[in-house]
């Protein structure tokens, strides 16, 4: 269920009720947003929100829709307060001795994974070299040869793009002579002050102490939302006209779901799950209008539309295998399937859809060329980031802002960082650009990159983390990278998804919660 902010929410600490006031939630602010003076306090009371954000699981156990209203108006009151302008240090102690109050009430909170180097496992790191895949050697000799194929139109971009990055520091992805145009048509505005989120526009929790690993907005779409949960169940949901309501909840799946995927047009869903089904959704309606069972009866862990087919969805399964299934007819593509090192985890293709890359929990991420006509996949690259490390999510860009087009790769793994690969040729060879320190030391994680070609100096990603937070980097900073950072999860943030505008981004964590930010209105 979804709920109004304009409710009761009683504080189990300070056994009292608090009353709202009915009237619309207001919008979101930030540290980012408020004026020099208060900009300090407004992260105090982000940090308060975080504090209770964690202690928020301990709240009635056997009423967890109250856990998600007392968040709410707590949010609502925070921010109100933040704007009075307090002494700060005065907010500083306060931001202390509640700490200690909700320690001795409920206990100490467990620490998260950590950055030490020691928490990662690091038997044979190998973050930035991408080694060729040698075809069958039976068919070949034991010693199989290196394939000598022409880098096409990725090495001419990346030709390209090099004479524009002359001009630019190491490391530069956004070329500053060049984007003074287009930056001056967005009114030069900073990528902090485009990506002030905070605050809540909305919570849903339907899918409450169940996680929610992934969620996505539809395509070209402002307020239409779906998110798939372990309790077995899909949820759509819309955003407008208010108030923001599920639409439709999809039932069938007899295990936990993994991944699922809109279709070009919305009209369909395809999801996966631990039960060894694919199934294919009619999203106006909720109806299953497909079941397609894995040969093998293994759990299905991830999905995705061939960009310019969605006849074609290719699927991952746990034990290795890759396959390409035709969800007209329900059959598997002859050609269409291939072996992994292990557990298929997560996939993307390039914009284009020639290329595909996929990724396993021992640490591997392998691109395959994709044949339009027939579905068929040739294996030809594979890059070892960390033995034994999952890698729970990959993004594929062809551009990362309007007027360089990197051809780009954002990948999480479980070593604590966040890793952007630029792309060098059309098989899909990584080179390692740079890494973001977030903390991943286990969980599936999810990131993505910003959906607008960006008119600023910069490119902004997004991702989730163990610490309960959404963090926004700029690509383009060397030091100091984060741009924003939304606390008010109370458990690991697995996913966040943009909307077509990025008016709205939306974030789902291992409780079940899902969260609806705004962007502040400029």
């Amino acid at each position: 269920m979804s709920h109004d902010p304009s409710t009761v929410c009683q504080c189990p600490e300070q056994n009292a009720s608090v009353k709202g006031t009915g009237k619309k939630f207001p919008d979101a602010t930030s540290a980012l947003g408020y004026p020099a003076t208060l900009c300090g306090m407004a992260a105090v009371w982000q940090q308060v929100l975080a504090v209770d954000a964690r202690y928020n699981a301990y709240r009635t156990p056997t009423f967890p829709q109250f856990r998600t209203q007392y968040i709410r108006r707590r949010s609502q009151l925070l921010r109100e307060n933040a704007k009075c302008g307090f002494e700060p240090g005065l907010r500083k102690q306060y931001l202390r001795v509640r700490s200690q109050l909700l320690a001795l009430r409920y206990g100490p909170l467990s620490e998260q994974s950590s950055f030490r180097a020691s928490s990662v496992r690091s038997s044979r790191t190998t973050l930035d070299r991408m080694e060729d895949f040698e075809e069958d050697p039976r068919a070949q000799g034991a010693r199989g040869h290196r394939r000598s194929v022409s880098r096409g139109s990725y090495q001419l971009q990346a030709q390209m793009n090099r004479a524009v990055y002359d001009e630019r520091p190491p490391g530069s992805l956004v070329p500053t002579s060049v984007a003074e145009a287009s930056r001056a048509m967005a009114g030069d505005t900073t990528l902090s002050e485009n990506y002030a989120f905070a605050g809540m526009h909305h919570i849903f929790d339907q899918h409450v102490d169940s996680a929610v690993p992934r969620l996505q907005f539809a395509n070209d779409d402002k307020h239409l939302l779906a998110c798939c949960s372990l309790d077995g169940t899909l949820s759509i949901m819309t955003l407008s006209p208010p108030p923001p309501a599920v639409k439709v909840t999809l039932r069938g799946h007899a295990g936990p779901v993994t991944d699922f995927a809109w279709s070009l047009s919305n009209d369909i869903i395809v999801s996966t799950s631990q039960d060894g089904t694919l199934r294919i959704w009619n999203t106006e309606d909720g109806r299953c209008i497909r079941e397609v069972s894995d040969p093998e009866a293994s759990e299905l862990l991830c999905c995705t539309f061939q960009p310019m087919n969605n006849n074609l969805t290719v699927v991952g399964n746990s034990k290795h295998l890759l396959q390409v299934v035709n969800i007209s007819t329900g059959k598997k593509v002859k050609g269409g399937s291939s072996k992994l090192t292990g557990r298929v985890m997560s996939l993307s293709f390039d914009a284009p859809g020639k290329i595909l890359w996929a990724g396993d929990d021992r640490g591997s991420i392998f691109s395959f060329l994709f044949d339009m006509a027939t579905g068929k996949l040739t294996k030809a690259k594979r890059l070892v980031v960390t033995e034994g490390s999952p890698i729970s999510s990959i993004s594929a860009r062809s551009w990362i802002s309007r007027e360089a087009r990197d051809p780009s790769l954002l990948v999480n793994a479980c070593v604590n960082k966040l890793l952007l690969y630029r792309v060098v040729d059309n098989e899909g060879t990584l080179q390692l650009k740079r890494s973001f320190p977030i903390q991943h030391g286990s969980q599936p994680l999810h990131s993505i990159f910003c959906p607008l070609m960006s008119f600023r100096q910069g490119a902004c990603i997004v991702t989730g983390s163990e610490d309960a937070c959404v963090y926004f980097f700029d690509v383009e900073r060397n030091t100091k990278a984060i741009v924003n950072k939304l606390q008010g999860h109370s458990g690991p943030v697995l996913d966040v998804s943009f909307n077509c505008d990025e008016s709205l981004l939306a974030s789902s964590d291992a409780t079940g919660m899902v969260i609806i930010w705004r962007r502040e209105q400029k």
